[in-house]
């Protein structure tokens, strides 16, 4: 049986979600688009809502994760930084790490949970 389950990590400063799966997956559509309004496109969002995860990360941390270019002749445009990058491969460990710890558990959780196509 396939495990189907999964557990998400997330990294708080107080209240805020300073980073998570969903910061993490921004990031690394921005680094590959070069642009929030992409990034946010092509994960489904509103580019509001990009904006906000991207000004809640640089508040958190003490070095912005984006850095951003007004429009211009050339557009605007953002990117992942040093640090950003940084982030990602910590957190992407740490997400792999804390799987493995608990991957046994989950497979307990799996066979007592309703699977898909389960009446």
């Amino acid at each position: 049986m396939a495990n189907s389950k999964s557990i998400r990590l997330r990294v708080l400063q107080g209240d805020a979600i300073a980073f998570g799966p969903g910061k993490a997956a921004l990031l690394q559509a921005i680094h590959e688009s070069g642009s929030i309004s992409a990034a946010a496109r092509s994960l489904g969002m509103s580019y509001r809502r990009a904006w906000l995860l991207v000004d809640a990360m640089n508040q958190c941390f003490k070095s912005p994760l984006v850095a951003t270019a007004t429009g211009g002749a050339k557009g605007g445009g953002a990117q992942v930084t040093p640090i950003g990058h940084e982030i990602i491969a910590r957190y992407q460990a740490m997400q792999g790490r804390a799987e493995a710890a608990v991957a046994a558990d989950m497979a307990y959780f799996d066979t007592l949970m309703v699977q898909p196509g389960d009446s």
